[in-house]
């Protein structure tokens, strides 16, 4: 089911059911912020809110949209806080787009990068293949009890997704996975992995990209083959060792990529 409110207080009660939210619910709030494009996370015992600034986020139409559609084919029950006008802005714009179209939109990167620690990526040459958190979790290759995002407050079916970015996003989440906290800090060091390149286009044609309206995703499984194209690590980018900093090996590597694919 969607509910729209024009103002919502984050806090542990629904405002539909006047209950703790459970699991089912999940929340986006369309607003005014010049602090971010988009934002996520648990706040004040909340339950998952994504928040989209339409001053700082061009797409935020299509945005909404991808939210919507997503989560009701998730069977998730929404909560809208959108003016209707807005709401009704964002549909229009949206008509005969969905959250898994297949192809790329003109504001998406033609490349998604996935990063990950030196031994999973080893891992993952094995399998051929890229798994999910609760896909490998199943299969026993990996002994955590929760993946790092539960920090941030993400959903447990979060798991059930690859999740792909560009910037320095995905080695903040390696070096938090080492650390066992979020780290955010770009300039803190950690021992660097793999920062894997892959082909968005081909992706988005054969039905792989799944668009929730803040993230890129791919659901439980994606083969290397014929979607990757290069795999950046400490010793083929330059650095002198496997220890760095998220911000330096982010962008070395991006640096490497760019002169060898001039993408």
């Amino acid at each position: 089911m969607i509910y729209r409110v024009d103002e919502l207080i984050e806090n542990k009660i629904n405002p539909i059911t006047k209950q703790v939210y459970d699991n089912s619910w999940i929340i986006l709030m369309l607003t005014d912020s010049k602090d971010y494009q988009k934002m996520c996370g648990s706040s004040n015992c909340c339950v998952y809110t994504i928040k989209v600034s339409r001053f700082q986020c061009s797409d935020w139409k299509m945005a909404i949209c991808d939210f919507i559609d997503f989560n009701q084919a998730s069977e998730k029950n929404i909560i809208l806080v959108i003016s209707e006008t807005d709401l009704k802005i964002a549909k229009n714009y949206y008509v005969g787009h969905k959250y898994n179209d297949p192809f790329l939109r003109k504001n998406e990167p033609s490349i998604l990068i996935h990063s990950t620690s030196m031994n999973n990526w080893e891992q993952i040459k094995r399998d051929g293949m890229l798994k999910s958190w609760n896909r490998l979790k199943t299969e026993r290759v990996i002994a955590q009890e929760q993946p790092i995002g539960i920090l941030l407050g993400d959903p447990t079916d979060f798991s059930d997704y690859i999740m792909f970015g560009d910037g320095i996003t995905g080695e903040i989440i390696v070096n938090s996975k080492q650390q066992g906290k979020i780290v955010m800090d770009e300039n803190s060091e950690y021992l660097t992995g793999a920062r894997l390149y892959f082909d968005a286009q081909k992706m988005a044609q054969d039905g792989y990209i799944i668009r929730d309206g803040c993230h890129i995703k791919v659901k439980d499984t994606l083969p290397l083959t014929p979607y990757l194209i290069w795999t950046a690590t400490w010793d083929n980018i330059g650095l002198t060792n496997q220890i760095s900093t998220p911000k330096i090996f982010a962008e070395q590597a991006d640096h490497q990529f760019r002169i060898n694919y001039g993408k």
